[in-house]
């Protein structure tokens, strides 16, 4: 969770094959690249299985924290697909089916039926089930997918539920940051600065580290150990990020610091 009250971006990705294994995550990457293009930065993220319990724990939390979540997977409606009924009970609001979010799944229904070349009935049983996909909570907002018009849904302004394909939820997550939160694009915008400190040990880096941060309010030291790269051998990778304005002068106290150590430094990487 992102410090105080300021407003970071969480995410929570939902699903057993996940933590089993069957599946590759690539959720997590893709929504750093997503929030990096536009100068923002994730906060924090949660991987849970297709547990009520645990995904209702995880809503409750982000509906009372600060910040803006994305929530992927488990809105289908299957018996697995437990999001949609957690979301409802941790805001306490009943499930009700969202007139647009009927709208799109019967016409994706009639697409799909004469794609096939079979008859479209609207109170086919396959059909009533696809429905469940468009109950939200009261008062949701529906998240407009361009794959197959099936939408997700947002919460509180800043809850934002896709599906677990990341076909469908990608397009879904730029939507959401383009259309509903472009005035926070930038805020965020962070560099790095770091530099090879051969052989160092952290513990006789930390005071250095610490002093770092004190005195540049803003910028965050991190330091990054290897005792088998192929470039470097043992190394510390250490450097500086955060506010852009500060950051030349906080690498400049860094090196200074390092010289009165007598460390060993290499290359300065500039991410």
């Amino acid at each position: 969770m992102s410090k105080g009250t300021t407003m970071g971006f969480g995410a929570i990705i939902i699903g057993d094959e996940i933590l089993s294994g069957r599946r590759q995550d690539k959720h997590l990457s893709k929504l750093i690249e997503l929030l990096s293009a536009r100068g923002l930065s994730l906060s924090w993220a949660r991987y849970l299985g297709d547990d009520p319990a645990l995904i209702e724990s995880a809503v409750s939390a982000a509906l009372n924290g600060p910040d803006i979540v994305f929530s992927f997977g488990g809105i289908g409606a299957t018996p697995d697909d437990h999001t949609r009924a957690c979301a409802a009970r941790a805001s306490g609001l009943p499930l009700v089916l969202h007139p647009e979010a009927a709208r799109l799944i019967l016409l994706r229904s009639q697409e799909m039926a004469e794609h096939e070349g079979r008859g479209f009935v609207e109170s086919d049983p396959d059909i009533v089930r696809r429905l469940d996909m468009g109950r939200f909570p009261q008062g949701a907002e529906i998240i407009p997918n361009p794959y197959n018009r099936i939408p997700g849904f947002s919460m509180a302004g800043r809850l934002y539920f896709v599906p677990g394909f990341p076909v469908m939820a990608w397009p879904m997550v730029e939507w959401v940051l383009d259309h509903c939160h472009s005035e926070l694009h930038g805020q965020s915008r962070a560099q790095e600065k770091s530099v090879i400190v051969f052989d160092g040990l952290e513990s006789r880096l930390t005071p250095l580290m610490l002093n770092i941060e004190a005195q540049f309010e803003g910028i965050k030291v991190f330091s990054l150990p290897s005792v088998d790269h192929p470039q470097y051998g043992r190394h510390i990778d250490l450097g500086v990020k955060g506010d852009v304005a500060q950051l030349d002068a906080a690498f400049d106290a860094l090196l200074v610091g390092l010289n009165q150590l007598g460390a060993s430094i290499g290359p300065v990487l500039v991410r």
